[in-house]
């Protein structure tokens, strides 16, 4: 008989619809929270860099990535993508997932706030100073987001998907 851990979907192949099944049952956990200092906490209590959902998350987003339908762009020595619109089954959040190297990528604003995954994948890598985990970023909030010390994926989830890209 197969092992369970054996028969987990994902273990081998990692879908876009995989992917998305997985990121909606973490934004039914967060819908209607406010962007802030607790939901950070929870998120980083919760499913931090030591949970399995933390684990999880990170081999599907590194599948995605190898597979190519994940970081499919490139521009300013950034891989990024939008891989899903905001929509109902992601309780309005749109899915976007960036692979960047000791790089600032460009200044925008985030209306409705923005919740992010840190996913190091070589050296000590931490976004805008964070390491592995998630950073929550209110609404009205600002940065030129920035991997410094290696490596790392980034996953970001945007209420409505509003970013505003400034000059």
């Amino acid at each position: 008989p197969q092992d369970k851990a054996d028969a987990r979907p994902g273990d081998r192949t990692m879908t876009p619809d995989k992917f998305r099944a997985q990121i909606a049952g973490l934004t039914a956990q967060i819908a209607g929270r406010p962007l802030d200092t607790e939901l950070d906490a929870w998120l980083n209590r919760e499913h931090g860099a030591a949970s399995a959902s933390y684990a999880e998350l990170k081999a599907s987003c590194e599948a995605g990535v190898a597979e190519g339908w994940l970081c499919n762009r490139e521009g300013g020595g950034i891989k990024y993508g939008r891989i899903f619109k905001p929509a109902e089954d992601l309780h309005g959040f749109s899915v976007d997932v960036v692979d960047m190297k000791d790089v600032a990528g460009p200044h925008h604003v985030h209306p409705n706030g923005e919740i992010d995954l840190v996913m190091p994948l070589a050296g000590e890598a931490q976004f805008d100073g964070h390491p592995a985990g998630w950073v929550v970023m209110p609404p009205g909030s600002a940065h030129r987001p920035t991997v410094s010390r290696g490596r790392a994926l980034v996953l970001y989830l945007l209420p409505q998907g509003a970013i505003e890209f400034t000059k």
